[in-house]
């Protein structure tokens, strides 16, 4: 076993020592990398350095170049050293903040699933068939009463139309015969048409006297009548 494993294992007191949270392991990532990225910058400062002393010695102090170079290598042995940790490091932090999010998703989740657990105890298959049943008839008579409101009123208006075209049509055949009845014709000419002239005496013959008599207005009379009777039984 390694000196390094031993070191962790003697700890014996890890056990009894509770684990740290997520996030304060997190924590103390982020603190080792803000170190080590320190270091970092302060091994690239000293390789710079070492690398002017062994340009300023040159082949004039060969040996305190060489002596420089040979820190540099070092300096940069370690540089990369750190380089691996941090891409260790920087991996166990994602690693370890991917498992903190799916535990408090976990955790979330379980709380809501006891949430929904607590709800649907206090709520009853049965009485929401009911319910929904119950909506569903209110909305059917809200509906027959929409239609109802929405139909046209008539008060007095359950008559046969044929027969009302029927009185319709008697009402203007009488009108029709009270204007035929009231249509006078022209009288007749009180005279006859003339003759010819009788040349021998220079009277017209058959000439009607300048006065009818009563008998013969009374025709008259009687003859218009019937024509204005045999008129209306035609319109009619």
């Amino acid at each position: 076993m390694s000196k390094l494993g031993k070191f962790f294992k003697g700890g014996g007191s890890s056990k009894s020592r509770a684990a740290p949270s997520a996030q304060e392991a997190l924590a103390r990532l982020r603190e080792t990398e803000e170190m080590l990225g320190k270091k970092q910058e302060y091994l690239e400062g000293r390789i710079q350095r070492e690398l002017s002393l062994a340009r300023k010695h040159g082949t004039q102090n060969k040996r305190a170049a060489l002596q420089a170079l040979k820190r540099k290598k070092r300096l940069e042995k370690q540089l990369t050293q750190i380089d691996g940790t941090l891409s260790t490091i920087e991996f166990q932090r994602e690693a370890l903040e991917n498992s903190y999010t799916n535990m408090e998703v976990l955790k979330n989740m379980g709380l809501a699933a006891k949430a929904m657990k607590a709800v649907h105890e206090n709520m009853d298959l049965n009485k929401i068939d009911d319910l929904m049943q119950e909506i569903t008839e209110q909305q059917d008579i809200a509906q027959e009463i929409s239609e109802a409101f929405s139909q046209r009123v008539g008060f007095g208006d359950d008559f046969d139309e044929d027969e009302l075209m029927a009185e319709l049509e008697e009402l203007e055949q009488e009108e029709l015969n009270k204007k035929m009845t009231n249509i006078r014709l022209p009288n007749a000419p009180s005279s006859s048409l003339p003759a010819q002239p009788d040349r021998g005496s220079g009277r017209m013959p058959g000439a009607p006297s300048a006065r009818r008599s009563p008998a013969a207005s009374s025709r008259r009379t009687e003859g218009e009548d019937d024509d204005i009777q045999h008129l209306a039984a035609w319109a009619t």
